[in-house]
């Protein structure tokens, strides 16, 4: 099977025209007509990836995040981006990004989220006028769904920590309203803030958010951030699942390689 064939699978569940104008999804490096050896999923293409590929025989990484995001003049080894580069050519292993026009479908990488919290009643929180996906959805940034059932803010807050298993949450302060209408983000998400005040929801779970940022809360919702690889920990394993589902006799692998550049002091 050539790699045409799994870009163009990727394509249909997230087509490149879904991206945002600055973003570089899509086939970064390597021939689309090559056979395709396997597949590896990542968050983040990085070295250690590579290396992964390198091991387990595939040849077409699969990752959220593009690796080249920004213009590159010279392409010799002084950075991870040009040395990530530079090996998977040498190594002829092909690049492939699906970003945020994986971010802008509502079975995209919010809904890792909204599974993992249970969310019901599910829609874009902030559509695109007049775009919609091939099932007929529309297409846009941010999610927007209700909880089974009404739940306090601090226990809300310890369940999220929970279920996403992370090692802390940053957020505003308690407003003493129980929470039912729950707004995510994966990712930076702060440029929503507008839109989550205008659909008054109880609470805005994203990434990313600058100290002043979380002023704009203002007592009107609860504010998380949870940290942005964190908010996007579960898309490898989401796109794995899409595409055994289309190749399912093809091996399709999910990187064992944290790729998170964060850590915490505990």
């Amino acid at each position: 099977m050539q790699i045409k064939s799994i870009t163009t699978a990727l394509e249909s569940w997230a087509p490149l025209s879904f991206q945002e104008s600055y973003d570089n999804a899509g086939l970064i490096i390597g021939d689309p007509q090559m056979e395709c050896t396997g597949i590896l999923c990542s968050l983040d293409c990085t070295e250690a990836v590579l290396e992964e590929a390198i091991e387990k025989g595939c040849n077409l990484i699969v990752s959220h995040h593009p690796i080249v995001f920004k213009g590159i003049k010279q392409f010799i080894p002084n950075h991870y981006v040009t040395r990530v580069a530079i090996k998977a050519l040498k190594n002829k292993i092909a690049l492939y990004a699906i970003h945020t026009n994986l971010d802008n479908i509502i079975d995209g990488v919010n809904k890792s989220i909204a599974d993992k919290l249970h969310l019901e009643n599910r829609q874009i929180l902030d559509p695109k006028p007049g775009i919609f996906d091939s099932k007929g959805m529309p297409v846009g940034s941010g999610l927007k769904g209700e909880l089974p059932l009404e739940t306090e803010e601090q226990d809300f807050v310890k369940w999220v920590k929970e279920k996403l298993n992370l090692e802390l949450v940053k957020h505003t302060h308690f407003t003493g309203k129980r929470l039912k209408t729950i707004a995510l983000c994966g990712g930076s998400g702060s440029f929503l803030i507008p839109s989550v005040k205008a659909q008054k929801v109880d609470c805005f779970i994203t990434s990313d958010l600058k100290y002043h940022e979380f002023f704009e809360a203002d007592s009107q919702f609860l504010m998380l951030d949870i940290g942005h690889g964190e908010s996007e920990q579960y898309v490898p394993a989401l796109i794995v699942a899409y595409l055994t589902g289309k190749f399912p006799t093809f091996a399709v692998l999910e990187s064992r390689v944290n790729t998170q550049p964060v850590r915490y002091l505990k």
